[in-house]
Order: C-alpha cells, then structure tokens, then sequence
C-alpha cells in the first residue's frame, strides 16, 4: 500500500474521474427535453469517498430551467470542466512527486 497521502490523492483522483463522468453527461444531454443537471457535492463527498463510499449523485438547485424541463447550463458545465482538469492536474502532480519520494527511498536503500 501507498502511504496515506498517496492514498488519498488517489481517492481525490477517483472522485475528480466520477465527477467528470457527471459533467460530461449533462452537457451530452443539454438539448434533451427534461434532462436535469447531475453533480456531487464534492467537498462532502471526498470526506465519504476516501473511505469507499460511493458519492451521492443529486440535482443542484437554482439551476434555470427552459421551457422543454432542461436546467443544463453549458456555462457552469464548461466551468466545472475546467475545475475538474485543474484539480486533476494539481492532484496527479502531487501523486507524482510521492511517487518519486518513494522510488528515491527505494534506491537509496539499495544503494546503503
């Protein structure tokens, strides 16, 4: 097993895939008559994810809803993506640099 940073970020990076999969579906559906926007509330949901729940799916309120019953909003979709890739990015930099902790631990120890 990772160590427990490690461990969590590969949680995080879990809970940022699931959430990609929400924003990506609801902006597929923008123009399905009475589609309703999915997401998670991800602050809450990483506190239950990290321990291999899977993450409440809900519809946001005070979303716009047009005349045919959809509320997406490719604006707040766009800017979730982008948060999403952001996270993602700082998140899988972080992994990464754990990693290359424990691969230099790892040689140091052959090497002493």
């Amino acid at each position: 097993m990772l160590d427990p940073i490690a461990s969590r970020l590969e949680s995080y990076l879990d809970l940022l895939a699931q959430r990609q999969k929400l924003v990506t579906t609801n902006i597929a559906n923008a123009d399905t008559p009475g589609y309703r926007t999915r997401d998670i509330d991800f602050q809450t949901e990483f506190q239950s994810f990290s321990r291999g729940a899977s993450p409440t799916i809900l519809n946001p309120h005070g979303l716009t809803v047009k005349n045919d019953g959809n509320d997406v909003s490719l604006d707040r979709e766009s800017r979730l993506l982008a948060e999403n890739a952001m996270r993602f990015n700082l998140a899988a930099s972080l992994l990464k640099g754990q990693m290359q902790m424990v691969r230099k631990a790892i040689e140091e120890g052959k090497n002493g």
